[in-house]
This record gives C-alpha cells, sequence and structure tokens, in this order.
C-alpha cells in the first residue's frame, strides 16, 4: 500500500547504497509495494546475489512513539529468531544513521518463496500448525525489559510497560486525529480497569505481534512448508499470548485451531479466563494501532477505508467486552 513513510531513491541512489552496504552493485530493482511502512526493493546485485532492501521513513517525518528505529528491532529480532530455530531471511547487513541518506536499512537476503498472502496452498492446517510451532520458538526468546527498548517505551513489569504502550499510542492523537469509537481518556480506562491480569506475566518474551499471511513465506516446492517469517521491525518483549492476536486478526482465537496445536507441541499453553482478557487487552492494542497509524502514514482512502471500517467496529466490540469483564 503506498504510504508518505516510504521513500523514493533513484537506481542511482540505490546503488550507491547496496555498494556502500556490501561492496556490490545494483543490476536490477523493483520495488515491493505490499508493505505498509518502510519502502522495500528486490534486487539483483552484480555478484550474482539477490537481496531485499527495506529503508526507514525520511529522518524529518515524525512517526509514532513506538515507530522510532524500527529496523533497529527488526535487526536483533532477526538475529534471536535466527539462533532460535525460526526460519528468518538472513541480515547482509544493518545501516543506522547512514551518512547519505540518512535513516536506517536492512539488506536482506532474498527469498524464492511465495507469501502466503498470494496462494491457497493444500494442507492449510499442517503449514499453520508448523507456524505455530515456529511462533513458540520465536516466544521462547527472553530479554531484559518488557516494552520496545528501540523506542524507549519500557517497564519493569508487563502491566507497566503496556500501559506506557498504549498510553504513548493514544498520546500520539495529540499529532495525529484519528477516528476512534471513545475518547481517548476513556479507552485508557478501559485498559487500566483490566490490566491487573498482566500480572501474570513475569518474564519478558519475543513478541514478533505482526504474524499475518502476508508475513509468512512458504515453500511450495513439494509438501508446502514454511520458508520464513518477516518484517519483525513491530517486535516487543512482553506477553507470548499477544502473538495470537495478528494471526486471527478480526476474529478470535479458537482450541481447535491447528494454530495453537502447533504451538502447545513446543510448549504448554492454558487458555484460562484471565488469558482471554489479556488477549482482549492485545486485540485493542492492536485495532488502535491500525487506526492511528493512518496518521503519519495517509493511505489512500479507497485503500485504507475498508481497514479503518473492519478495526473501528473490531476496537468497539473488544472494548465492549472488556469493560464487562473487570465491571
Amino acid at each position: 500500500m503506498d504510504s508518505r513513510t516510504k521513500r523514493r531513491l533513484t537506481e542511482a541512489e540505490l546503488d550507491a547504497l547496496v555498494r556502500r552496504a556490501v561492496g556490490a552493485g545494483v543490476t536490477a530493482a523493483t520495488e515491493l509495494t505490499d508493505g505498509y511502512a518502510n519502502a522495500v526493493w528486490r534486487l539483483k546485485l552484480d555478484d550474482g546475489r539477490e537481496a531485499v532492501l527495506k529503508l526507514s521513513p525520511p529522518p524529518d517525518l515524525e512517526q509514532l512513539s513506538y515507530e522510532r528505529n524500527l529496523l533497529r528491532m527488526e535487526a536483533t529480532a532477526i538475529g534471536l529468531a535466527s539462533a532460535a530455530g525460526v526460519p528468518v531471511a538472513g541480515l547482509l547487513r544493518a545501516g543506522y544513521d547512514d551518512p547519505v541518506l540518512g535513516g536506517d536499512y536492512l539488506l536482506l537476503a532474498a527469498l524464492d518463496g511465495v507469501s502466503w498472502n498470494d496462494v491457497k496452498p493444500d494442507g492449510h492446517a499442517a503449514l499453520r500448525r508448523e507456524l505455530g510451532g515456529h511462533l513458540a520458538r520465536f516466544n521462547a526468546v527472553t530479554g531484559e525489559v518488557f516494552g520496545y527498548p528501540h523506542a524507549g517505551i519500557t517497564g519493569a513489569t508487563w502491566r507497566e510497560a503496556f500501559l506506557a504502550m498504549v498510553a504513548a499510542l493514544l498520546g500520539d492523537t495529540e499529532r495525529y486525529p484519528a477516528p476512534l469509537p471513545l475518547p481517548a481518556e476513556q479507552i485508557m480506562a478501559v485498559f487500566e480497569a483490566a490490566a491487573p491480569v498482566l500480572d501474570e506475566v513475569t518474564t519478558p518474551r519475543l513478541v514478533h505481534f505482526d504474524v499475518w499471511a502476508g508475513n509468512v513465506f512458504l515453500d511450495l516446492r513439494g509438501t508446502p512448508r514454511i520458508q520464513a517469517i518477516i518484517d519483525h521491525e513491530r517486535a516487543f518483549w512482553g506477553d507470548p499470548l499477544a502473538e495470537f492476536v495478528t494471526p486471527t486478526i478480526f476474529g478470535e482465537l479458537a482450541e481447535d485451531d491447528p494454530l495453537l496445536a502447533g504451538y502447545r507441541e513446543v510448549t504448554p499453553l492454558e487458555l484460562t479466563p484471565a488469558a482471554h482478557i489479556r488477549l482482549d487487552l492485545y486485540r485493542a492494542y492492536l485495532y488502535l494501532i491500525l487506526l492511528i497509524e493512518n496518521g503519519p502514514r495517509q493511505y489512500p482512502e479507497d485503500e485504507y477505508a475498508g481497514i479503518r471500517d473492519l478495526a473501528t467496529a473490531s476496537l468497539t466490540g473488544v472494548l465492549d467486552r472488556l469493560a464487562r469483564a473487570v465491571g
């Protein structure tokens, strides 16, 4: 989707950046437009390699609070996920505060699979079960602090960090007004009333928080399998339960979901009444992101309207359910 956060580079600028990064020139470049925030190109290099370049938004564009240093979080998450046995695209180079263009970039090894969002392969349940196992291994990675360290939004406890994350997001509406179903202070009050259930989470764990079909690449040679999970930029340190929100976006997590079965093959997970409240808190947070991020990004209205309507209706429903659960 087109977005004001996506930078446009000439072929000469792309070539110069990649030469600074890995010492190889660019022979062909194709912009990949499926993403929502960073500009992304698939490149052919003159040393025979194929790569994907991700470039952060212009340094002078004021983004949402949690979006500071997104690509630095992604680089961190890629390294940790790979070490944990999660399939990811290999990181060739991470560059921060590039002296010529400004901002950050990542150069990744190109994948030869296909986005799950573009195909409907056989074995959907088996793939979803496989994905659940990968997410459990991703969430097994532990950290030292909750929240978004690269953005400076953290807390000593998960309750403190998560409420800070929500407060920062709602605070962004002062710069970028958003059409929310309730005033920001009323929404914050719902989160605060339900927040005691977050005290069950005592260890910061790595959460991708953007595992929708477009961020899962498949290898369809032979029996379909997952080749890689991509786009780790929205990752944070928190509650593994939050990982189930994007794979079930605008829906619910069912006990018979193969995703849950695959996850439990790696680690135990019980969906208690308190866990369902936590899931609703994370759903509400995601729907807020979808509504508020349009401020700095300025999506085309005809492409964004459907997402905005779904997010508004879903947020309204989840806030009502949370209010009933703690009322």
